[in-house]
């Protein structure tokens, strides 16, 4: 991704003959962008991760409420009032080491992946001339593309998560760490049962991460055409400020982290039961995407689907607000 906001882009330079550059240029360019991607994703995603972590645990424990006892919890403030009760604080943040590790995944890989889905496009499908960015239907398209790269790293972070995120049992003093939940996934299922719940996250990766880069590609290009009629912002500023200014930066990622969220999210619902129905003492089902769904729907119907949706959606708009300043910020600043 480049530095101004329309033209996320890397585009295809030409050398004094009109030649592509050479293959070894273009490798060490790509690969300064993709150290870029790497560690500015990664310092975003954990400080977002931090920020929405309490409000992921209560999401969580929500989902994961097991379709054959009444519901433990009522809502949202309900479930973070007992869980702060019997836990406090440190239980809001149980689990969060592994989400770190998954924020730093996940983020950069969206970022990485989605860079380098642009370059595949401009080069194959979609060739644009220097310094015109691909449209925004290119753009939602790459973001489907990450999505579905980052799913499969994903997955197995997000089962080791869910695991520690649901609520200890009144024997329990204290829960099981994530080396000793690995352990026993790999003793249980194999190496593909840390792989157990993947279409879940699949769906909801694909889809949120196309409305995820969507949404913030959108309303920055808005954003940008508003304030180029301005008539308080001159030409000047604009060629001097090509980035926009913080705050439409916080309102374009607020929107993202909205639309990631709330389209897909039964996917991450039944993805959420799949991964800590095993768990739940005296349970020993696992069961598919479509059968967990299916359970779902005939005991809670479209309300099931969507229990905890409320929270998720108003954790992750300052959440995603940060991400993408920050590594917006952090791309301005090294260049």
């Amino acid at each position: 991704m480049s530095d101004t906001v329309e033209g996320r882009i890397t585009s295809l330079t030409t050398t004094r003959d009109g030649l592509p550059p050479t293959t070894e240029k273009r490798g060490a360019g790509q690969g300064t962008e993709a150290v870029k991607d790497v560690i500015f994703g990664s310092i975003a995603g954990i400080i977002g991760k931090t920020i929405e972590y309490p409000f992921d645990t209560v999401k969580v424990r929500l989902q994961s409420q097991p379709d054959y006892l009444p519901p433990r919890y009522t809502g949202p403030l309900d479930c973070f009032r007992q869980s702060f009760r019997a836990e406090g604080l440190s239980g809001l943040y149980r689990g969060i080491s592994a989400p770190l590790v998954g924020a730093a995944i996940e983020t950069s890989s969206l970022f990485f992946s989605y860079r380098i889905a642009q370059d595949v496009l401009q080069v194959t499908l979609l060739p644009t001339t220097q310094g015109v960015p691909l449209s925004l239907s290119a753009l939602v398209a790459c973001g489907a593309a990450s999505g579905a790269f980052t799913s499969l790293l994903l997955t197995p972070i997000e089962l080791v998560k869910c695991q520690m995120q649901i609520p200890l049992s009144s024997s329990s003093l204290r829960g099981p760490g994530p080396f000793k939940i690995i352990a026993s996934v790999f003793r249980h299922h194999g190496i593909f049962g840390f792989w157990h719940g993947q279409l879940g996250t699949l769906i909801r990766e694909t889809g949120g991460s196309a409305a995820w880069f969507g949404s913030y590609e959108g309303v920055s290009a808005l954003f940008k055409k508003y304030n180029a009629r301005s008539p308080s912002t001159s030409s000047a500023d604009l060629e001097s400020s090509p980035s926009l200014p913080i705050y439409q930066q916080l309102l374009a990622g607020a929107t993202a982290g909205v639309s990631y969220n709330f389209v897909f999210y039964p996917a991450d619902t039944i993805k959420s039961r799949m991964q800590t129905e095993g768990v739940e003492p005296g349970s020993n089902v696992r069961r598919t995407f479509w059968a967990s769904g299916k359970a779902l729907w005939g005991q809670q119907g479209i309300k099931g689907m969507y229990k905890g949706c409320g929270i998720t959606v108003a954790r992750a708009a300052p959440s995603s607000a940060f991400i993408f300043a920050i590594y917006e910020g952090l791309r301005n600043w090294w260049g």
